[in-house]
C-alpha cells in the first residue's frame, strides 16, 4: 500500500540527500558524484523530480534537456550541454530506495515526468538502461533502439526512446 507522498522538483538544499540516494542505488563506477550533482542542480534543478515521503527522498528521476536525440556520456559530466529549449528530455537515472522498491513509486514518478515533459512540447524522452530493464521501460512506451555507444561505468547500455 502506497504511503502519502509529494512530488516536487529538487533544490540545491537537496544535494546531500540526492548524492546519498545515488550512491545507494548505483555501483560506484556508474554513480554520479556529489560534485556532479552540484553542477547539475545549479544548471537545471527543474530536471530533477523527487518523490518524497515524510520529507525523505524515496524515488528520483533526473536528467537534462538537449537537441541531441541520443544520450551521450559527456552529458553526465558537462552540465553546460543542457539547453532548456532543446527538443529531447534525457533521463540519467531512475532510482528508488531499496525499502520502497516494487511498490509503484518509480512508476508513479516516471509517469509524472512523462506527463510533464509531454506538456512542454518536447519530441520525447531518451534514456539508456541495462538489458534487464528494457521490458520495464517498454511498458511506458519507450522503444529499444539497440546498443548505445555509451561506455558509462564500463557497462553495456541500450538506448530507449519515447516519442510524443
Amino acid at each position: 500500500m502506497m504511503q502519502d507522498y509529494i512530488i516536487r522538483h529538487a533544490t540545491i538544499e537537496d544535494l546531500d540527500k540526492i548524492a546519498e540516494l545515488e550512491a545507494a542505488c548505483f555501483p560506484k563506477e556508474e554513480a554520479a558524484t556529489r560534485d556532479a550533482f552540484s553542477h547539475r542542480l545549479k544548471a537545471y534543478p527543474d530536471r530533477f523530480w523527487l518523490l518524497m515521503i515524510d520529507n525523505k527522498i524515496v524515488s528520483m528521476v533526473n536528467g537534462m534537456v538537449s537537441d541531441i536525440p541520443i544520450l551521450v556520456d559527456e552529458m553526465y559530466s558537462d552540465s553546460t550541454m543542457h539547453d532548456s529549449m532543446g527538443e529531447w528530455q534525457m533521463i540519467f537515472g531512475v532510482e528508488t530506495r531499496s525499502e520502497y522498491r516494487c511498490q509503484g513509486y518509480a512508476d508513479l514518478l516516471l509517469r509524472t515526468v512523462i506527463s510533464e515533459v509531454k506538456t512542454q512540447n518536447k519530441k520525447g524522452i531518451v534514456l539508456t538502461c541495462k538489458s534487464k530493464l528494457i521490458h520495464y521501460y517498454e511498458k511506458f512506451g519507450f522503444m529499444n533502439e539497440g546498443l548505445s555507444e555509451s561506455k558509462h561505468g564500463g557497462e553495456k547500455w541500450y538506448q530507449m526512446k519515447l516519442l510524443f
